[in-house]
């Protein structure tokens, strides 16, 4: 009863935090906070935290965002003033 929870806590921040930057466009903080998903998502699996019904749900999230931020960034903006 008291085994895995359902969700990670500290990964559905995260999520959180790179959708909320996604909607609003703000590409630096977007993409920092996708690392910082990255990061504690491979963390967490490198420690065994994860069951497998999270990994394949995290993974799916991880594989999304990396589609989304691919050329999500201020490099290839002209600017037409």
């Amino acid at each position: 009863m008291f085994g895995f929870r359902k969700k990670n806590l500290e990964l559905d921040e995260l999520i959180a935090k790179v959708s909320n930057n996604l909607e609003n466009n703000y590409k630096d903080e977007a993409q920092a906070a996708f690392k910082d998903f990255e990061n504690s998502f491979k963390d967490l699996l490198e420690n065994g935290k994860l069951n497998d019904k999270q990994v394949a749900y995290y993974k799916g999230k991880e594989e999304a965002f990396s589609s989304q931020l691919k050329n999500f960034t201020h490099k290839d903006q002209k600017v037409n003033w």
